[in-house]
This record gives structure tokens, C-alpha cells and sequence, in this order.
């Protein structure tokens, strides 16, 4: 009763008012984030953390948190995410594909962590069931990891990846990473990365669109089977047993990276420094290799003045409307073939109801390079039928010279448009009579084959007597040809069965008809060079594509199917620093190969001639692109390439001098007798390793010898077997190399001159004198510092080409050649001199002098050189 009798006071009411208001507001003040570590009976949610922008939990030092996300800050799409807290970036989420709102809480208990949406729904979870969770911990590499007592890992983020890599994180074999849709919806798209036992792949719909060793920047290291993929502060890495390294892409120091596979479909390597990103990698780097990059049969056509590529549609489609990015048929009659679906119930369509609509010439398909023909020497009408029959089958690709069927399956994506005229391609797109359509319009398809036309009747009799004539006039000329010969009938030879069965050998490029490479040179009437295995011509293909044409003379008898089996591997080499074979000839005995045209001619053209001079960075551009070229054939290829003829005149020059190697893989062209006399035939021996002429093994290290000669040359401006000392005066004399006036100065090996002047630090001696002071003697100095480790005499001692390209690029420090494997070179040198000077006093000019240095080094490289001192020197340099 008495409490019943109490009032309260104005105050007292006052205060009980604005209760409720004061526990709201508490509630809104915003939780701090734990540090490492966080314990059973946890809740958070965004709301809760909203100053800390849904941070709940942070590594050690801070570099990650944990977070539940707003992704481009849409205020629709929450998750769990693990974010790098300097870039603010985003490299792991939890519940990608069951995005919640902001009421959505994350709550860990002793069973594993869960996340729930507005409604209490769960929508993501991590129940690790072999033992209790003890903390959910966030480590200083990012990954959040569940703990039991005794601290053992129940669950990792680090398992479970989403689209980002960071270091310290490896994805193992079998494991994949899929691409986001966009910034704001980190649903997975269809753009997947795997990881093989030899490769890393990137796909589309179950479709290969890239992969890692096909890259410029990759090199393989080794055979072994690949384990896992890393990035770590030095490069991408994948690795095999015990950590041997398979295939690496060095990049600069970094202490932050990630390697992520974006929302395009393009996978990439970027560091974070100094507050911004740099991208370091990307593959594929043409952006119209991506499978979608122009939307459904959208045409991309690469743009050299931007990144960005240009889109429109091929020829008889047309962009379906200005809010689609699908093209359509021009013709409406015709729908796109819709596979696999409620239409056809996946079953097999019949051949009769599907139609082709031809994209034509210059097209490329992404998954072409990466899938293998359905079939060899099939027609085009035999393709298009076995596509007809497959419901998963959207179109073909059809390659002349061949046969070869390829196949566009599971989903139609963008089409690759080529400007350079070698494509041997022919796409056609599936399509089906549309619904409404029918015969004549008007439903009466059903009387068509009563309204036969009368003039069939005058036309049938007359075709049917000229396919007869035809017929009669191909036997006739048959028969006279097996009488008389071809030869006699002023025609080259025609192809045997033999030739013809070569043609299906997988992978040929182009073929050409005798003829037409005969009118494209002008019957070989512009002679542009010649080499070990022929002369090579200046020809135009009536698509106005200049092309150089080699005809090859020094084959012996070698087989059509032999020769196509190799030009099959050589035209399947594709690389930037490498010339590109467009196509072949293989007619009677005739052997032709043609090559995309370099508009600058060969190095030796323009290193020796008297045109303007090339500058010092243009010399080193040329190194670092024939050296890329080099670890191409050597550790790029499927099937290992020595090139055995490594010299300026195989380096060609095209547009800003980029330097293109010719003539590789044509060593596999000789038979074993050609090969013995290898040498001697291509006459090029200041190049030659000393292994060549002893009976040691050649290998990839012979290439990386003659590397380091044409090094030499390219600092110096001049021959290696020719150097006036004494002057620096120096006019061009008719051996292309450089001399001086000065009658008094003596003649010496340039490759000893390097070394001596390396061992006096005066590096300026060894550069070009018409340079002047436009290079430094630092720069002179890591030129010559390689080319002198690639000459050490010992193979073993030499630098593998993947090594001298990242030397060249600074990625990894330059060698200290070894002076006791370059002593050789001071017997070649003084063995050298003593002849040139008796040339000279016997009256010789220059060319005679540089004639009889080669000779020299045959004959000192064909034996033992601690021998040589008892030889004459008629012997040695030849008759005079």
C-alpha cells in the first residue's frame, strides 16, 4: 500500500522518458575490431561495425581485416570477405554466391562460423566437424583460419579460394578460381582458372581460351609434374616435387602482390607500392582472345591506339538491338541454333533441319589453338554434317589447306578478326529456319514438289552435257601427262598420293599452289637475300600481302611427307620475336616456304652496311628480342628447337627494328649426311661454338654461344673476325667490317679485344666509335658481361636463354663471366693475328683477310687448339 500511494516525481518521469532513447543510442555506437584473434559466442554484423566499415576482426599487424563487405559501396550486397587494408582490396569472400542485406549477421560458435540473412536463414558456413572451434583466427598472410585448443587448423580461407591469390598461398592441382560477374556481385561468372600437372589454363564454358606456357613471359624450367601455384615477392611460380620449379614468370621485387582473374576473363598479376597498383602480367594479353569480349558472334578487331578493342558484327549478322550485345542473322528467315534445350529435348538434331551462314575468311575462333580438329582431309559439306548431327555444336571452322574440322561448342562467344591475310580459316555459324517461316511464306511448303519449273526441263539435258565434256577433258589431259611427263608438258610436277596423304598431317599451315607463288614473285625476278638452305624472293599475294618466299635447294631427297611432318612443327611455332611461316610448297621436287616480309631486311644489313647508324637503344632491343626469341624455341616449345645457326644474317629487323629470328627449325630438314656436313654448308664460322667440330653434343648451349657473338657485334658495330687497333678513325671497307686507315696498326680477334678490355674496366673501347658519346660505359658493360658468360668455352658455364633475358631485363643479376673458360679465346686471338699479319705482308685486301679468318676458325675449332701451334700457317689460313 505504501508504495502503491507513491507518486513520482517530474524528474523521476523525466528521466524514465528518455530511457529508452539512451539504450537505442548505445546500441548504435559502433564495436571496435578484435585483434587476431576472435571466440565462440561471437555476433556481428554490418550495423555493428559500421564506423570500422563491417571490420570485425584484424591480423596481427593490421595488414588484413575481416569484414563483412559492401562491394563498390551498391548498399545491396553484403558478405564475409577478407580485405588487404593498405589497397583496400578485396581478396577472399565467404558467401559469394548467396549475397545478404545489412541486418545480415556472421556468428561463430564451438561448431564453425555461419552467416545468416535478415530472416535468420543461414546462407554460408564453415562446421568443421573433427573437433570444437577454440578462435576464428585472421593471419598476417590473410587467412582466416578455425582453431581447436591445441591451436591445429580445422578450416582455412586459404582452402576455399575465390578469384584472388595472394603470397604465401598456394592453389594446388585440381583446385580452380572463378571471376566475379562485377565489382558489386561477386557471384561466380563463367570464366574459370585451373591448374593441370603442367600448366595453368584459363576456360569459358568448359572451353580453353589460354594458357600460362604458351606465354612470352613464361619460361619452362623443368619436366617435372607442377604440384601447386604460388606467387611469392620474386614472380609467379608453378612447382613440383620438392620445389622444383616447373614454370615461372620473374617479375621486380615486390612486397605485395596478388594474382587475380578479373571480371573479363583475364588473368593478372599486379603489386601494390606507394599507394597504387601496377600491373605487372596479363594473359592472354590481347584482349580479343577473351571469349566474350564482343558479346555473342560480336567481330573484335584489336585497336592500336587504345587498350580497348573495337566490336561490331561480321559480315550477314547485324547487332540484334542496341541493348543486346548478340548479333543476329541479316537474314530473317534464319534464327540461331539453340542447343541442347526444351526444343530438342538434348537430343540429337537432324542433319536436314540446320542451316550454315558463312562469316568468311579472316576470322579465328579463341578455343581453335587450344582443341584438336574433330578430323584431317574432311570436306567441308562432311563438317558441317557432323556438326548438324550434335546438339552442343553452335558452328565449325574449316581450314582448306588441311581439312581440318574444328568445332564451336557448349556456348558461341566473340570472333577474332585478322588483318594480316594468312588465315586459312572458314567460319559458319549453325542456324534454323525460324518458325514462321516457311517455303512460300504462306504454309504451303507441302505443295512445293508439284510446281517443278519448266525451264529445269531445257537447263538439266545442257549441264548434264558439260559435266560430261569436263569429265572427258580432265581424263585426257591425265592420260597425256602419265604419257609424257609434266616436265615435257612445260608443267611442274603434280602431287603424288604420297603428297596428298601428307596434307592431312595435323597443324600444316597454308599450302600454295607452284603457280600462284610463281605470279605473287613475278616468276622469282626480286632476289632480297640467301642463306644455307636457298635464296629467298619478294612476293605479293593478290590480298596485297608481301611475303618473302624461300626456295629451298638443299634437301636432297628428302620426302613430301617428311617435309610436311617438319613444316607442321614450324608452323605451329608462333612468338613475336620469331618470323611467321604463312605457308608452304611441296609440288613434284619443288620445296617453298613463305614468310611474313620484314620491312628493315637482316641485322648484318643494317649493323655493317653504311645507312644511318643504329642507336644504342635499338641495339639493345635487338639483343633482348632475339635472346626472347631463342628461350622461345628453347624452353616455350612443345618440342625443343636448336636453331645451330645463330648470326646476324638470321636476324631480321621489322617495323621500330623488332628483331624476328628466320630460318629456325630448318635443321630439321637435313638428313643425317646433310647434318654432318652441317657447317661446312651454311658457312658460318665466327659463330660456331668450339663443340661444333669435336664430337661433342650440341645442344641448346651451342644457340647460346653464337648469342653471345652476335652480342659482340652489336656493341661494336663490326665483324668479330676483323678490328684495327690503334685508330679509331674508322671507314667501311668491303667486307663489311670497319678498319682504319692507319697502315701501321695491327689486326686482332674483336672476342679477345672484349675480354681484355673487360679485365681493364674500359668498357668505351668495345662501343661503336660512330655512337659517339650517346652510350655509357655501364650501359657498354652489361652487353658485354652477358655475351662474354655466353661464350665461356665449357657449355655447361653458359647461361640458358631464359637466364639472359631476365638478365637483359634486370629481373635477375648479370653473370661474372669466368676468365679460365675464356682463355680459348687468347689462343684464337694470338693464332689470329700471326696469320692476318702475314695476309697483310703478302699483299692481302680485306675481304681476302676476312675469308682466311674464317677458315682459320674451322680449322682451329676442328681439333684439339693446343695442337695447332705446330701447323704452318699455310695451313692454317689456306693458299694464298
Amino acid at each position: 500500500m505504501f508504495l502503491a500511494s507513491v507518486t513520482p516525481s517530474p524528474l523521476l518521469m523525466g528521466f524514465l522518458s528518455v530511457l529508452p532513447t539512451i539504450f537505442f543510442s548505445c546500441a548504435l555506437v559502433s564495436a571496435l575490431p578484435f585483434s587476431e584473434l576472435i571466440y565462440p559466442n561471437f555476433t556481428g554484423s554490418y550495423l555493428q561495425f559500421i564506423d570500422t566499415s563491417g571490420a570485425f576482426l584484424l591480423s596481427r599487424n593490421g595488414t588484413y581485416k575481416a569484414a563483412i563487405c559492401n562491394p563498390d559501396a551498391q548498399k545491396i550486397n553484403f558478405y564475409l570477405c577478407v580485405i588487404h587494408v593498405a589497397s583496400n582490396t578485396m581478396v577472399w569472400s565467404a558467401n559469394r554466391n548467396h549475397p545478404f542485406s545489412e541486418a545480415g549477421k556472421v556468428n561463430l560458435t564451438s561448431k564453425g562460423i555461419t552467416v545468416v540473412d535478415e530472416t535468420g536463414d543461414e546462407v554460408w558456413s564453415a562446421l568443421p566437424t573433427q573437433s570444437s572451434v577454440n578462435a576464428l583466427l585472421l593471419s598476417e598472410m590473410g587467412n582466416l583460419v578455425l582453431v581447436d585448443q591445441a591451436n591445429i587448423s580445422l578450416w582455412e580461407s586459404f582452402q576455399y579460394p575465390t578469384d584472388t591469390i595472394v603470397i604465401g598461398q598456394r592453389l594446388p592441382v585440381g583446385m580452380t578460381i572463378s571471376s566475379a560477374v562485377s565489382a558489386s556481385d561477386l557471384s561466380t561468372s563463367d570464366y574459370r582458372l585451373g591448374l593441370t600437372s603442367s600448366d595453368v589454363i584459363l576456360q569459358w564454358h568448359g572451353q580453353t581460351y589460354w594458357k600460362l606456357s604458351m606465354d612470352t613471359s613464361a619460361y619452362t624450367n623443368s619436366g617435372y609434374t607442377v604440384e601447386f601455384m604460388t606467387i611469392n615477392r620474386t614472380g609467379l611460380y608453378l612447382l613440383g616435387r620438392n620445389g622444383s620449379v616447373v614454370i615461372q614468370v620473374a617479375l621486380a621485387s615486390a612486397d605485395f602482390r596478388i594474382a587475380k582473374l578479373d571480371t573479363s576473363g583475364q588473368f593478372t598479376v599486379n603489386s601494390f607500392s606507394n599507394g597504387r597498383w601496377n600491373q605487372e602480367f596479363v594473359g592472354p594479353s590481347d584482349s580479343c582472345r577473351l571469349p566474350y569480349v564482343c558479346g555473342r558472334i560480336g567481330q573484335c578487331l584489336a585497336n592500336s591506339a587504345s587498350s580497348t578493342p573495337t566490336c561490331s558484327c561480321p559480315s550477314n549478322f547485324h547487332l540484334v538491338s542496341l541493348n543486346s550485345n548478340t548479333c543476329g542473322p541479316i537474314d530473317g528467315s534464319f534464327v540461331l541454333f539453340s542447343a541442347c534445350n526444351s526444343s530438342n529435348n538434348g537430343s540429337q538434331v537432324d542433319s536436314s533441319a540446320a542451316s550454315y551462314l558463312a562469316i568468311g575468311y579472316g576470322y579465328d575462333y579463341f578455343s581453335n589453338d587450344f582443341s584438336k580438329p574433330l578430323n584431317y582431309g574432311l570436306n567441308l559439306s562432311v563438317c558441317q554434317e557432323v556438326c548438324s548431327g550434335d546438339c552442343s555444336c553452335f558452328g565449325v571452322f574449316y581450314e582448306n589447306s588441311s581439312g581440318s574440322c574444328y568445332k564451336i561448342e557448349n556456348k558461341l562467344g566473340s570472333f577474332i578478326s585478322s588483318t594480316d591475310g594468312d588465315n586459312d580459316l572458314l567460319g559458319y555459324i549453325k542456324v534454323v529456319v525460324a518458325p514462321s517461316t516457311n517455303f512460300d511464306g504462306n504454309n504451303n511448303s507441302g505443295d512445293q514438289s508439284q510446281k517443278f519449273p519448266v525451264v529445269a526441263l531445257v537447263l538439266l539435258p545442257s549441264t548434264a552435257c558439260c559435266i560430261l565434256f569436263a569429265i572427258g577433258f580432265v581424263w585426257l589431259r591425265r592420260w597425256r601427262i602419265s604419257k609424257f611427263g609434266e616436265e615435257k608438258l612445260g608443267l611442274p610436277n603434280s602431287p603424288s598420293s604420297e603428297e596428298l596423304d601428307a596434307f592431312h598431317i595435323p597443324g600444316l599451315p597454308r599450302r600454295f599452289d607452284y603457280k600462284e607463288l610463281e605470279v605473287a614473285t613475278d616468276k622469282f625476278k626480286t632476289h632480297i637475300g640467301s642463306g644455307g638452305f636457298g635464296a629467298v624472293y619478294k612476293g605479293v599475294l593478290p590480298d596485297k600481302t608481301v611475303v618473302a618466299v624461300k626456295k629451298i635447294t638443299n634437301l636432297g631427297i628428302q620426302g613430301k611427307r617428311d617435309f610436311c611432318t617438319e613444316i607442321a612443327v614450324i608452323g605451329n611455332i608462333h612468338h613475336v620475336n620469331l618470323v611467321k611461316l604463312k605457308g608452304f610448297c611441296a609440288q613434284g621436287r619443288v620445296r617453298l616456304l613463305v614468310y611474313e616480309y620484314m620491312n628493315h631486311g637482316s641485322l648484318d644489313r643494317i649493323l655493317f652496311g653504311t645507312g644511318p647508324v643504329l642507336e644504342w637503344q635499338e641495339r639493345f632491343n635487338i639483343a633482348l628480342g632475339t635472346a626472347r626469341g631463342l628461350a622461345y624455341l628453347h624452353s616455350g616449345c612443345e618440342q625443343k628447337i636448336i636453331h645451330c645457326d645463330i648470326k646476324p644474317e638470321n636476324i631480321l629487323l621489322h617495323d621500330d627494328f623488332q628483331a624476328k629470328i628466320s630460318d629456325f627449325g630448318l635443321s630439321k630438314l637435313l638428313s643425317p649426311e646433310q647434318s654432318s656436313l652441317f657447317t661446312t654448308m651454311r658457312g658460318t664460322r665466327g659463330y660456331l661454338a668450339p663443340e661444333w667440330l669435336t664430337s661433342s653434343a650440341i645442344s641448346e648451349k651451342t644457340d647460346v654461344y653464337s648469342f653471345g657473338m652476335v652480342l659482340l657485334e652489336l656493341v661494336s658495330g663490326r665483324k668479330n673476325c676483323l678490328l684495327r687497333t690503334q685508330s679509331h678513325s674508322l671507314d667501311d671497307d668491303s667486307s663489311g667490317s670497319h678498319s682504319s686507315s692507319s697502315s701501321g696498326s695491327g689486326l686482332i680477334y674483336f672476342p679477345l679485344f672484349a675480354l681484355e678490355m673487360h679485365e681493364r674496366g674500359k668498357y668505351l673501347e668495345l662501343a661503336d666509335p660512330r655512337l659517339e658519346n650517346r652510350v655509357t660505359s655501364q650501359e657498354v658493360e652489361r652487353l658485354v658481361q652477358v655475351a662474354l658468360c655466353c661464350v665461356h668455352e665449357e657449355p655447361s658455364l653458359r647461361p640458358n636463354m631464359v637466364a639472359v633475358v631476365g638478365m637483359l631485363e634486370g629481373r635477375i643479376p648479370f653473370c661474372q663471366p669466368r676468365v679460365e673458360s675464356l682463355n680459348f679465346l687468347r689462343f684464337y686471338g694470338r693464332r689470329f693475328t700471326e696469320d692476318s699479319i702475314i695476309g697483310e705482308e703478302n699483299g692481302s685486301n680485306n675481304a681476302i683477310l676476312y675469308s682466311q679468318a674464317n677458315a682459320f676458325l674451322t680449322t682451329v675449332a676442328g681439333g684439339s687448339y693446343r695442337s695447332v701451334s705446330y701447323m704452318s700457317s699455310q695451313q692454317v689460313s689456306g693458299p694464298r
